[in-house]
């Protein structure tokens, strides 16, 4: 394989085409052609996009040639699946699986579609999203629409098999509807998703903690917790699990949910998702949803730090939040992630995200002597 890295002139073009996407996102496309619409419409304009785009070859080519920056330092193997990169885009954004062409040829190592649902999910009501830039940061209350799992798995299964390098998660959690159960219901409905998904991704991720929907989150709950993969173990599925995690429980409540699922068929956890506390912070109180990126930051290193010194033996971590530089991407490494997912950086700072990153992760990595990114995995923990 040849390395963007290793290659002057191929390295130079990448830096360059970074560098003019970066002032353009900045000065042009961001203020004129993003911010000028509420996030919510925002948000519809880019998945248009993506499917307007992905079908134009030389389009994609040229993105992949000037964008795409490789290097072996951060090639790693991670639950047994080769990762061209540890960077990945976290469940929430691409909800139906709109995005698989443009983010493999920009580079990222993997992308989590979802969260799924058993049944197609119409979400909250609008407004989704808030945009809070003094921290970095957006208000979230999608409530997980979707078009339900058996379409979005088909979906996933497809773009899996035609990504060059990338590998494919696929997200499930609980229907969010008049429909929804109890705890019985609840564990039948992601038991539906996970057969669904088997055999269809790279990775799946479980998510019991998403914080807007109807019923809450009843399996943040040891007890619940348990008897959700009492039934998940018995699915017949190929891929490795990684369970996401709450972000505002006591540290003592989260080692114990990690406890349940260090003796179930579960190969890692996903560190955490938002944030519903918004103590020290401006926020409108009739703004709903759950806080994304900077104020996630700091807490959720310390439960990756925590979690990798006494369960880092048994569960990988990907870790989530507040990730727009490489040194923030590094210190998630550091702290014990093997995987590192955004969304945020990537509305603030622009699709070239990926490549600022990922070059800067590997000049960090090679200034502190590593050859391999995973050989920094935990060091600081």
């Amino acid at each position: 394989m040849s390395y963007v890295a290793n290659s002057f002139w191929h390295d130079a073009v990448n830096k360059a085409a970074t560098d003019l996407m970066t002032f353009g996102y900045k000065h042009v496309i961001k203020p004129h052609a993003v911010f000028n619409h509420t996030p919510d419409v925002a948000h519809d304009q880019m998945i248009a996009f993506c499917n307007a785009t992905k079908r134009v070859a030389p389009l994609m080519w040229l993105l992949r040639e000037t964008l795409d920056y490789t290097d072996p330092v951060l090639e790693t193997e991670v639950m047994g699946l080769p990762f061209a990169n540890p960077f990945g885009l976290s469940a929430g954004l691409d909800k139906n699986c709109d995005m698989p062409v443009l983010l493999d040829n920009a580079g990222f190592g993997f992308e989590t579609v979802g969260s799924t649902t058993s049944r197609p999910c119409a979400g909250n009501e609008h407004p989704w999203f808030h945009r809070l830039p003094e921290y970095d940061s957006m208000l979230v209350h999608v409530g997980l629409a979707n078009d339900g799992s058996e379409t979005v798995t088909r979906s996933v299964e497809e773009a899996w098999r035609r990504t060059r390098t990338m590998q494919m998660s696929i997200s499930i959690a609980r229907t969010n509807d008049e429909q929804t159960g109890d705890i019985a219901e609840g564990i039948d409905d992601y038991r539906i998703s996970m057969e669904r998904a088997a055999g269809r991704s790279s990775i799946i991720e479980v998510n019991v903690s998403c914080p807007n929907t109807k019923v809450g989150e009843p399996f943040t709950r040891p007890r619940e917790l348990d008897q959700l993969f009492d039934t998940l173990d018995q699915v017949d599925r190929p891929q490795p699990i990684l369970v996401k995690m709450p972000f505002d429980l006591p540290w003592e409540r989260f080692r114990e949910l990690l406890e349940v699922l260090a003796d179930h068929r579960v190969d890692g956890v996903t560190i955490a998702n938002l944030r519903k506390n918004r103590s020290g912070m401006e926020i409108p109180a009739d703004w709903r949803g759950g806080l994304s990126g900077g104020p996630t930051y700091a807490r959720g290193n310390e439960l990756i730090r925590r979690t990798y010194r006494e369960f880092g033996d048994r569960l990988v971590i990907a870790g989530v939040g507040g990730v727009f530089t490489p040194e923030q991407a590094y210190a998630k490494i550091r702290s014990g992630s093997s995987l590192v997912m955004f969304i945020s950086s990537l509305m603030y700072r622009g699709p070239q995200q990926i490549s600022v990153l990922k070059r800067g992760l590997a000049a960090l990595l090679r200034a502190d002597g590593f050859e391999h990114v995973d050989e920094a995995v935990g060091i600081d923990a």
